[in-house]
């Protein structure tokens, strides 16, 4: 009988292993003191808390330039997915708490860029961090790396951009080993939300803004967002949706996800 094969790292990439989960467990300790999850089922960020905290400040800080220092274009594919959504939801914290108290983060701009009037405010188009020598921006990670990149609908629920209308921000970081199983329970928690899909008296539906701004990511059509929302829907929700076949308004709240706001 031929003994099992184990799986011997090297020394590089035990340390990098290593690291990855050093990484990952402080983000987590983070986020577990500072994110809620109340009865309305969005969560909150208890920014106040944090930025009076200079040890968390400092923390978030630290956290964020030991990921710049990783490279993720030698990472399999769901290590990068957790990093780059991890990164990118640790900029927009680091963005927040910086600017805290905002009402929206639209209300914080974008600097170092070209003013564009097609923008609608926020601090999107600010380059924040440098990773493997490039200069990046949220929506450089978001819609220059993640979509096309993972070609995934699921990326609209790993990022979070602070504000009540978003998917939540999860009380812990993503990780490879169980990004499979996280992003179907972030799609569930949204689609199965108000803000994620509501049955209208008609039975047309209003969705999140998410479904229009992005539609392409959701085979590009009406019958696509629907047939998305029906994949991910709990069985009351799914009833209700196996007649739907039009969207009939979309919103979106961009208030600040704060835990202190209510």
């Amino acid at each position: 009988m031929t003994a099992p094969r184990r799986t011997i790292l090297t020394l590089p990439a035990l340390a990098l292993a290593t690291s990855a989960r050093a990484t990952e467990a402080s983000l987590d300790a983070l986020l577990a003191r500072h994110v809620s999850l109340p009865a309305d089922g969005v969560a909150r960020v208890a920014y106040a808390r944090w930025k009076a905290s200079a040890a968390d400040m400092a923390a978030l800080e630290g956290w964020i330039a030991a990921a710049a220092a990783r490279r993720p274009s030698a990472m399999a594919r769901a290590e990068a997915f957790a990093f780059w959504a991890n990164l990118y939801n640790a900029l927009t914290l680091k963005v927040v708490l910086d600017r805290h108290p905002v009402r929206s983060i639209r209300d914080i701009r974008s600097t170092g860029v070209p003013f564009d009037p097609r923008q609608f405010g926020g601090p999107w188009r600010t380059r924040l961090v440098t990773v493997e020598g490039r200069a990046m921006s949220l929506d450089d990670i978001e819609h220059g790396t993640m979509r096309p990149t993972f070609r995934d609908p699921r990326v609209h629920y790993a990022v979070n951009c602070a504000s009540i209308g978003c998917p939540n921000l999860r009380p812990r970081a993503f990780r490879a080993e169980t990004l499979e199983r996280d992003l179907d329970d972030a799609a569930r928690a949204f689609v199965n939300h108000p803000r994620g899909v509501t049955v209208l008296a008609d039975g047309r539906l209003r969705v999140s803004s998410i479904y229009h701004w992005f539609r392409e990511d959701f085979s590009g059509s009406e019958a696509g967002v629907i047939a998305h929302l029906r994949q991910y829907a709990a069985p009351p929700l799914a009833a209700r949706l196996a007649a739907a076949s039009a969207i009939a308004e979309h919103g979106y709240d961009w208030a600040l996800n704060d835990a202190g706001a209510g």
